[in-house]
């Protein structure tokens, strides 16, 4: 998808546009004057914005207000749907990036809005599949995918060796211990800068690296182990958790190798 892309609401009051891209390509820092709903039908994107970075698995989306700088990472081939949405279009459209549980419902709707005409009459049906495309965004579940990025230096730095590092030891008092610092001084400052627990930071930041390692290929147990997890079992037991199915269902061609 063109970073250039700029879509036109003089007609109607979004645009959508399908995308298929390739395993391991990307999109530098951009924005839209428009918000922007990603819906991932296939394979895993990584978004990174000035805020953090979120991950969409398949059957996901993400949403991302206008003026919103991101950038994108694609791991496995994703077959991608957007929607770009006049910001003027509704006044409560969501004011915060998000991933989000996209609805069987919204997903028809989205496939049909591609076939639908560009310019069209008052209470037609494709002013009503608008209109309830907009109302479907307004409920939209959001979904744990995303790892906020602390303000400081030194947590910055703990975080950034927690991604490149998952499967390691990463308890409040040892990592406490690696800043100097007291373990409950690590849990209040961790908390005031990214509004999450310490462990459940440390837990997002496993899945979403083994979301992107399976979409990639490898193996569940390999990915189980890499992520710090005991067994195949307790990888799979915290991924069904999360997400409500086992990993070997929500990637069936990965199987339990």
């Amino acid at each position: 998808m063109s970073t250039t892309f700029v879509p036109c609401f003089t007609t109607r009051p979004l645009v959508p546009l399908a995308h298929d891209y390739q395993h391991g390509e990307s999109e530098p820092l951009h924005h839209h004057d428009c918000a922007q709903l990603l819906h991932s039908l296939s394979g895993v994107i990584k978004v990174t914005t000035d805020a953090g970075s979120w991950i969409v698995p398949p059957g996901r989306g993400v949403w991302l207000p206008a003026g919103v700088r991101h950038a994108l990472q694609i791991t496995g081939k994703v077959a991608a749907r957007t929607l770009f949405i006049d910001p003027l279009a509704r006044a409560d459209l969501p004011a915060s990036c998000q991933v989000v549980q996209v609805s069987p419902l919204l997903r028809e709707l989205i496939v049909a809005s591609l076939a639908l005409p560009e310019s069209y009459r008052p209470a037609t049906r494709t002013e009503r599949i608008y209109e309830l495309i907009l109302d479907e965004i307004r409920v939209m579940n959001v979904l744990p995918f995303n790892l906020p990025e602390p303000n400081s230096a030194p947590l910055l730095a703990l975080c950034q060796r927690i991604q490149a590092e998952p499967a390691g030891r990463w308890l409040l008092e040892n990592s406490a211990a690696q800043l100097n610092i007291s373990s409950r001084t690590l849990a209040r400052r961790f908390y005031q800068e990214t509004g999450l627990q310490f462990s459940d930071w440390v837990r997002r930041a496993r899945l979403m690296a083994a979301l992107t390692r399976l979409a990639a290929g490898d193996s569940v147990l390999r990915v189980a182990l890499d992520m710090g997890y005991e067994s195949h079992s307790a990888f799979s037991a915290m991924f069904r958790r999360i997400l409500g199915v086992s990993p070997s269902d929500y990637f069936p061609e990965r199987g339990s190798q």
